[in-house]
């Protein structure tokens, strides 16, 4: 499989690049985010290791322009290590973020795991209500009206459309759309949940996002808040 890091710091990046060759991966290195960029729109690969601090162009702007056009899975291999930083990255769009400095065998390990998880077999297209989300070209509109989502919050819509009238708790929800385990005291589930609704639900009299205190959350035409 052939794999693209972007990594400006040369010791780095060759560090990064013979210990991914050793363990079976063709690689490419970008020293710049502006090659980084080209590189991953241009060439096909199964995986992005993706620095935030870049010259030409940082990480996040790499990211934000990359999931404009490509799905290609994102690891954040990054020094910034606040969970703000953390919590940016994965709303974003990125699959994975690896703060620095890191236990090389890790690193294998995430990559390994986001390399297993296949492309879903989704369902083209679901109507729950007067809302309507095409999973192949990624487009929700309700009441008629285009709904625009980051890549992260179709998949957490995706998620819950999908298990529709389930109540998912924060635990699974974080495991299915981030692939990561969040500690106990970390609110992305939340945030997330509250900026979809004000997408979907805001506007419409029918909700159809539902909070049921102390388990989690669930999509339905008719479900009382609790």
């Amino acid at each position: 499989m052939r794999l693209l890091v972007v990594e400006d710091e040369k010791k780095a990046g060759e560090y990064l690049k013979k210990g991914l060759e050793e363990s079976g991966f063709t690689v490419d290195i970008a020293t710049n985010g502006i090659d980084g960029l080209h590189n991953a729109l241009e060439e096909d690969y199964a995986l992005i290791v993706l620095d935030i601090m870049l010259p030409g162009m940082d990480g996040w702007e790499v990211l934000k322009r990359l999931r404009a056009k490509r799905d290609t899975p994102v690891l954040f291999l990054t020094a910034m290590d606040e969970l703000e930083e953390r919590v940016r990255g994965l709303e974003l769009g990125a699959d994975d973020y690896l703060v620095k400095p890191f236990a090389f065998v890790e690193l294998l390990a995430r990559i390994r795991t986001l390399l297993r998880r296949g492309p879903p077999r989704d369902v083209e297209h679901m109507h729950i209500g007067d809302l309507e989300i095409d999973a192949i070209r990624r487009r929700v509109r309700r009441g008629g009206q285009r709904v625009d989502l980051t890549p992260r919050e179709f998949s957490l819509l995706q998620l819950l459309a999908r298990r529709r009238g389930e109540v998912l708790s924060r635990t699974q929800i974080a495991s299915f759309v981030w692939d990561m385990n969040f500690d106990s005291d970390t609110n992305v589930v939340e945030v997330a949940i509250r900026r979809l609704r004000a997408k979907i639900d805001d506007g419409f009299e029918v909700k159809l996002i539902h909070t049921v205190r102390g388990m989690g959350y669930v999509l339905d035409l008719e479900y009382e808040d609790q």
